[in-house]
C-alpha cells in the first residue's frame, strides 16, 4: 500500500494537491484525525487493498491531535508500508493575501486575527515541516506550476498508466458527443446497414467487422489513426491530462464506428494504455 500524507499551512494549496492526486487515481480523504489511520489501514488490509494508493490530508483543522501524526507515520513505516509526508508551505504575506481574496476564516481563527493564527499554525506544524520527505513552497506558484511540481515528483511524465482513454462509438444522427476530446468521422466508408444480412447486427459481430475492414481504405485509416493516437497520448500526458475521450462516429453508431472503436481500444491496450469501449448509440433504433 502506498500512502501519501499531505499537510502544511492553511492556504498553501492542499485542496489543489488533493485534486491532483484524485486525477492520477489515488483514493483521497481530507481532514482525517491521525488516530483513525490504523483503522483505515486495517480496513484496506481486510478487503485486499494492499496495492492501494491513498492520500490523506491532515492539518491544523484536527487541532491538538496533529501532534500524533508523526508517531502514526513511524508506525505505518514500521509495518512495511510506504508512507510519504508532503508539506505545502507559503510565506505569511502570501497566506494573508490568499485569505483576504477568498474571505474565508483561518481554521484556528484566533481572537488576535489572521496573522496570529498563521503564526500559531506554523508553530504547530514545525516538527512536521522538519520531518517532511517533500516540501513545496507555493508562495510564487500558479496552480499549473504546482501541478507540474507534483507531477514531477509523483508520476513519470509519459507513462501509459497516467492516462485513461475512453474510446466511444456514436451515431452522427444522434449528435456528436459533448465530452469528446477527439472526434473522427468514418461515414466515408461503405455502410453495412445496406447489406440485408448485416443490417440488424453491430460492429461487435465478426461478420460486420469483416465487411468493414475488407476495404484497403479502412485498413489504411486504422493504421493512420493508431499512429496518430500513439503520437498524441504522451503529449497529452505531459500536459497533465489524465483522461481522454476519443469518439468515432458513423451514421447510426452501430456498424462502422463500433468496429473501429473496438480495434482502436484493443491497440491501446496492446500499447499498455488503460482504455475501454463505449457504444453510445448501439441500442437506439
Amino acid at each position: 500500500m502506498r500512502l501519501i500524507i499531505v499537510t502544511g499551512m492553511s492556504g498553501a494549496g492542499k485542496t489543489q494537491a488533493i485534486r491532483f492526486f484524485e486525477d492520477i487515481g489515488f483514493f483521497c480523504i481530507d481532514n482525517l484525525p491521525p488516530v483513525l489511520i490504523p483503522r483505515l489501514m486495517e480496513m484496506y488490509k481486510s478487503i485486499g487493498g494492499d496495492n492501494a494508493n491513498v492520500v490523506l490530508v491532515i492539518d491544523a483543522r484536527v487541532g491538538s491531535m496533529i501532534a500524533e501524526l508523526l508517531e502514526q507515520i513511524k508506525l505505518i513505516r514500521s509495518e512495511g508500508h510506504r508512507c510519504d509526508l508532503l508539506f505545502l508551505d507559503a510565506n505569511n504575506a502570501t497566506l494573508v493575501k490568499r485569505y483576504k481574496e477568498t474571505r474565508r476564516n483561518h481554521p484556528l481563527n484566533l481572537d488576535g486575527g489572521l496573522v496570529e493564527s498563521i503564526c500559531l499554525e506554523r508553530e504547530m506544524l514545525k516538527e512536521l515541516y522538519n520531518a517532511a520527505d517533500v516540501v513545496i513552497d507555493t508562495s510564487v506558484l500558479k496552480l499549473r506550476d504546482l501541478y507540474e511540481k507534483l507531477k514531477d515528483i509523483y508520476t513519470s511524465d509519459t507513462t501509459a498508466s497516467n492516462i485513461y482513454v475512453h474510446v466511444m462509438a456514436f451515431g452522427f444522427k444522434y449528435g456528436a458527443p459533448l465530452d469528446a476530446d477527439l472526434v473522427f468521422d468514418v461515414r466515408c466508408f461503405p455502410n453495412p446497414f445496406y447489406i440485408e444480412e448485416l443490417k440488424h447486427k453491430t460492429g461487435n459481430n465478426k461478420e460486420v467487422q469483416d465487411y468493414v475492414m475488407q476495404f484497403p481504405e479502412s485498413v489504411q485509416f486504422m493504421e493512420k489513426l493508431e499512429d496518430m493516437i500513439e503520437f498524441l497520448l504522451p503529449l497529452y500526458i505531459k500536459e497533465g491530462k489524465t483522461t481522454l475521450t476519443i469518439a468515432i462516429g458513423c451514421t447510426g453508431g452501430k456498424h462502422r464506428s463500433v468496429t473501429m472503436t473496438n480495434l482502436l481500444a484493443a491497440k491501446l491496450n496492446e500499447m499498455g494504455y488503460n482504455s475501454n469501449c463505449i457504444y453510445r448509440d448501439i441500442e437506439k433504433e
